[in-house]
């Protein structure tokens, strides 16, 4: 039984392990050190690979496989592209032929604003009047969901008709997922909704049919990175089918517009951010120990085991996406706070990559002379005015009708005159079944709240039925966090409503800021705060003067403002095909 435990070489375990040297493990010396060099500069070799060895392997795919492919494409679609000029050339020769001219009203007030954008334009960028009016390239608009009517589209369709009148040989191109529309059903809803003619003989559709690889409903797990993604399928998708001069991307899908420099990487490329995909603030938020670790709809949820792997996955993400941000040539945004985001985010890379044109805003165009002409501001309208606080909000999560249904039934309890006379008016659409379970578990609060006499829900209201209740209101509210810009507060102001918005966000550094030193609102973050801001709000000594410096205020929102900074950077993409 004893030579069960002897060695081959007749010696003993105990005795060959008295001779190993402390910390060896049973290992070799030259293993031993081996090994441990090993582990010591693992995190060193990730960290190498991750920010050089990455990096450059990604660069040489992109100038072999990335501009082979991109070539691949360009020549593929170079037959539709011959057919849509040719297409362009015989649409405008049928539309000046079968042209009514006409005089008056329909020509005077577009004619001379337009005179008043281009005389302070022409020539800027550095081409002269040629830079200006004979430029005849094409320009893509990637907008997929371009149908949807709302703040997103009027910026679109804004930035197109400009860019038809500033460059008016220029053919424009949209990519949308909207199959089912037809060019002329597109445009005359365009028409309807937001008062854009569209010049139709040089504007075309591209219909991809990959929009489903960015629905949120295609990737219930990972949604963020699934969407750009999928995003990219959409792009190699739009490539295939046509490859304009000047590539612009005005919903947000920055993953395209890097995919875009891989494939042509002398093609001009331009941004408009509503919003950041991922944010800073976002992060920031998961951690409950933070300031906004109580905000937002991932508040808290960094905690865990699953809280450390959405962080990381996050993190990840996160530079990512601001790889493929610091790819673009031009690009804007829509508000201030979303500016300070993409610069922390794509700033320092794009900076590195030696992108030469600042990160600009600019104001997305609001209804603002439509508001004027149908709100009156005077002596005689305010005494029509009612205690009446309008919230115009779609019924989503972030948009926190909650936190302003709390703070109302805090208000009302003050008894004071005003919160006795007030009414809290909720106008938004209801866009599915969970907006419409939404508004349910909304009606229930209030109840709970016992405000139920003094809270209205108008839902899916018309713009008419809009315009007559900001009429007749005497302030507006906006509870979201970190709103990224705020339509609805800048319509607020060009009704002369006295706001009462969240303290953060577009509506915080933009929208609801002095005038002269003198307030045009007020700033809240909690229910106690915006209790307070409705009862300063409703008893304003002088509302009449709070109105009209909000309506002045809202001057640098019109469409002529958006007009002026949109062509200013696009001209500096024509520029760059001169």
């Amino acid at each position: 039984m004893s030579n069960l435990f002897t060695s081959s070489d007749g010696s003993s375990c105990s005795a060959s392990c008295k001779d190993d040297a402390p910390f060896s493990f049973g290992m070799a010396p030259p293993i031993l050190v081996f090994t441990t060099l090993a582990v010591a500069f693992t995190p060193f070799a990730i960290l190498m690979w991750w920010h050089y060895l990455l990096p450059l392997v990604f660069r040489i795919f992109s100038l072999t496989f990335g501009r082979s492919f991109g070539w691949c494409l360009k020549k593929g679609a170079e037959g539709r592209r011959s057919l849509l000029i040719h297409a362009t050339a015989e649409d405008e020769a049928d539309f000046e032929e079968n042209q009514v001219r006409e005089t008056g009203e329909n020509t005077n007030d577009d004619d001379e604003s337009w005179e008043n954008i281009e005389a302070s334009l022409v020539g800027s960028s550095g081409n002269g009047e040629k830079g200006s009016r004979e430029w005849d390239g094409i320009v893509g608009f990637f907008h997929p969901f371009c149908n949807a009517g709302g703040g997103g589209e009027r910026v679109l369709w804004a930035a197109v008709r400009a860019t038809q009148k500033r460059w008016p040989n220029a053919k424009i191109v949209v990519y949308t997922g909207d199959h089912d529309v037809s060019k002329k059903t597109m445009l005359a809803r365009v028409k309807n909704t937001f008062s854009i003619d569209i010049h139709s003989p040089t504007i075309h559709f591209i219909y991809i049919s990959t929009r489903h690889w960015v629905l949120a409903s295609t990737w219930p797990h990972m949604t963020l990175l699934g969407q750009s993604i999928g995003s990219l399928f959409m792009g190699v998708d739009a490539f295939s089918l046509l490859v304009p001069d000047i590539f612009v991307d005005t919903m947000g899908y920055a993953f395209v517009l890097g995919l875009s420099k891989i494939l042509f990487p002398n093609m001009p490329t331009a941004a408009y951010v509503h919003y950041p995909t991922i944010s800073t603030d976002m992060l920031d938020s998961l951690d409950p120990k933070t300031a906004v670790g109580t905000q937002g709809v991932n508040a808290g949820k960094g905690v865990g085991f699953k809280g450390f792997l959405k962080r990381h996955y996050w993190k990840i993400f996160a530079n990512i996406y601001s790889s493929m941000g610091a790819s673009v040539d031009v690009v804007m945004t829509n508000s201030s706070w979303t500016q300070a985001h993409i610069k922390s985010l794509w700033g320092p890379r794009r900076d590195r990559r030696g992108r030469k044109h600042p990160i600009a805003v600019v104001y997305p165009p609001c209804a603002v002379h439509e508001i004027e002409r149908a709100v009156e501001i005077s002596d005689e309208s305010e005494q029509r005015r009612q205690k009446y606080l309008v919230y115009i909000a779609q019924f989503r999560p972030e948009k926190n009708h909650q936190l302003i249904l709390q703070a109302f039934a805090e208000f009302v309890k003050t008894g004071t005159e005003s919160a006795r006379a007030a009414r809290l008016v909720l106008l938004g659409s209801v866009r599915d079944d969970n907006d419409s379970r939404r508004v349910y578990q909304l009606r229930l609060l209030v109840n709970e709240l016992h405000i139920k006499d003094q809270v209205i829900f108008r839902l899916d209201a018309p713009w008419s039925e809009i315009l007559q209740w900001l009429g007749k209101a005497f302030v507006g509210v906006n509870g979201m966090w970190n709103e990224h810009f705020g339509i609805g507060v800048v319509e607020y102001l060009a009704a002369g409503l006295i706001s009462v918005v969240h303290n953060s966000g577009g509506p915080k550094l933009d929208i609801v800021i002095d005038v002269d030193g003198q307030p045009t609102g007020y700033h809240a973050s909690t229910a106690s705060e915006f209790a307070e801001g409705f009862e300063k709000a409703l008893s304003h000594p002088d509302p009449l003067s709070v109105r009209h410096r909000a309506r002045l205020s809202a001057q640098r929102f019109t469409e002529e403002e958006f007009v002026k900074k949109w062509l200013t950077q696009l001209e500096k993409l024509v520029a760059m095909k001169m």
